[in-house]
């Protein structure tokens, strides 16, 4: 489950996202130090989606994720709990075919996708392990999901400077593009208070996902969580 400090209902979190749709993408490449583009770039490597196959994309935002999958050749589809997201995204790319959706309630049949991506979106589900187990729930048999999110850099000197970052920088730098600095203090929280590299993993195992591994990028800012869904 979510931290209960943190804990949100659906409803907040997509209202707090809605008021910072139009810069979302823009601040993450300034925070990131332009670092998402190949994070992004890692994704699309791990998904390995081939010409054909049907993907979704969850916490998709304006669809900036999907497009590597579309370039692919794979059939995507972003979703996102925030109709601001969505409205941006539709906006810019009207080909793509944007669905609203709760990740722990979402509109899909059962095994309707070969792979389920998300990035740096699971930690903003209410219920971690319910969001989770509902991804196995929409994904074939033998389907594969791909997680990149937020994780606690491996060097410990390291980990206390981005801590401190997160929570005195990212608030102002980002506050300052959105007018919205409020929402970059949660998110920063949000960041903090999440599972390690190995607690995620266990979270995948107890949602039923196997073969779960992970890789850690820009020296464990960033993990990247790889499993399958039992055939």
């Amino acid at each position: 489950m979510a931290r209960a400090s943190l804990e949100k209902k659906p409803a907040e979190v997509a209202s707090m996202f809605d008021g910072i749709a139009e810069r979302y993408d823009l601040v993450n490449d300034l925070v990131s130090l332009g670092q998402d583009r190949r994070w992004r770039q890692v994704v699309r490597e791990s998904v390995a989606a081939l010409p054909g196959e049907k993907v979704l994309d969850l916490a998709a935002g304006t669809g900036t994720s999907s497009e590597p999958f579309e370039l692919d050749g794979a059939y995507v589809v972003p979703s996102d709990i925030s109709f601001g997201m969505l409205s941006v995204g539709k906006r810019r790319r009207p080909d793509l075919p944007f669905v609203a959706g709760d990740a722990t309630a979402l509109p899909f049949a059962d095994g309707s996708f070969d792979a389920v991506t998300i990035s740096f979106g699971l930690r903003n589900v209410v219920d971690t392990l319910g969001g989770l187990t509902e991804m196995l729930r929409v994904v074939r048999p033998g389907g594969r999901i791909v997680v990149c999110e937020f994780s606690t850099p491996t060097w410990g000197p390291f980990r206390t400077v981005y801590q401190e970052y997160l929570m005195r920088a990212l608030p102002v730098v980002a506050g300052a593009v959105t007018r919205d600095r409020g929402s970059y203090e949660y998110l920063a929280e949000s960041i903090r208070s999440w599972p390690d590299q190995t607690g995620l993993a266990h979270l995948m195992i107890e949602a039923g996902w196997e073969h779960v591994a992970y890789r850690n990028l820009s020296g464990g800012i960033v993990a990247l969580h790889r499993a399958s869904k039992p055939s």
